[in-house]
C-alpha cells in the first residue's frame, strides 16, 4: 500500500462494543468540529476535546484529520442505501412517481449537512477504503436502479443497464452539487425538474 494511503488508515479496527462506540463519538464529534470551525481549523484537539477524549486515546484511532474525514465520507456512502425501493408501485402509469422516489431519496440522504457535505467533497482525501465505498456504492444502487427499470411497464429505453448508469449518475451529481453549495433555485424546484428530465428519457418522449 502507498505511504500516502496509509496514513488515511483507521489505526485501530473496533472489536469490541466499546472500542466501537469511541470510534462512532470521534466521528461524530469531528462532524461537529469540521462544520463548526472549517476543516482546516478543525484540528484533532479539537476533537478530541468535543468527543470527551485525550488526543493519544484519538490516535489509537486515527493517525490524523485527513483519516477521519475518509471515514466519515465512507459513513456518508454506506448509509446511502435506497431502503425504500422494494415497496414501490410498478403498475403502469407510475413511472413518474418511481423517479419521484429515487430523486427524493437521493435529496434526502444529502441534506442532512450540507456544510459537511461540501467539506466531505471538497477535502476528503482519496484512499482505498475510499474507492472501494465508491465502487459498493455505485453497483448497489445501479443494480436496484436496473432491477426497477426492468420491471416496470411504462420504461421504454434501448439498453436497461446504461439507462440505469446514466440515471444514477445524473441525479447523483446534481444532487450533490445543490446540496453541497445551495443556489437560489428551492429544492422541491430542482426535484421537479430532475424527474420531469428522467421520467420523459425513460418514457421515451
Amino acid at each position: 500500500m502507498p505511504s500516502a494511503d496509509r496514513r488515511l488508515q483507521p489505526r485501530r479496527k473496533p472489536r469490541q462494543v466499546r472500542a466501537e462506540l469511541t470510534r462512532e463519538r470521534i466521528l461524530t464529534a469531528a462532524a461537529h468540529v469540521f462544520t463548526e470551525y472549517g476543516y482546516a481549523a478543525g484540528t484533532t484537539n479539537r476533537i478530541a476535546e468535543r468527543a470527551r477524549i485525550s488526543i493519544g486515546s484519538l490516535y489509537q484511532y486515527f493517525p490524523n484529520k485527513d483519516a477521519i474525514l475518509a471515514q466519515l465520507l465512507i459513513r456518508h456512502i454506506d448509509r446511502g442505501t435506497w431502503t425504500e425501493a422494494d415497496r414501490l408501485d410498478l403498475s403502469p402509469g407510475t413511472l413518474r412517481e418511481t423517479v419521484q422516489a429515487l430523486v427524493r431519496d437521493a435529496i434526502d440522504s444529502h441534506s442532512e449537512d450540507p456544510q459537511l457535505l461540501r467539506i466531505m467533497i471538497e477535502e476528503a482525501p482519496l484512499s482505498r477504503d475510499l474507492l472501494e465505498a465508491v465502487d459498493r456504492h455505485g453497483r448497489i444502487r445501479t443494480a436496484q436502479i436496473r432491477d426497477l427499470l426492468s420491471r416496470h411497464p411504462d420504461v421504454r429505453v434501448g439498453d436497461v443497464g446504461t439507462a440505469a448508469d446514466l440515471i444514477l449518475f445524473t441525479i447523483e451529481m446534481n444532487t450533490h452539487k445543490l446540496m453541497a453549495a445551495p443556489s437560489a433555485v428551492p429544492v422541491e424546484t430542482f426535484a421537479g425538474e430532475l424527474v420531469d428530465m428522467v421520467t420523459r428519457y425513460l418514457r421515451g418522449d
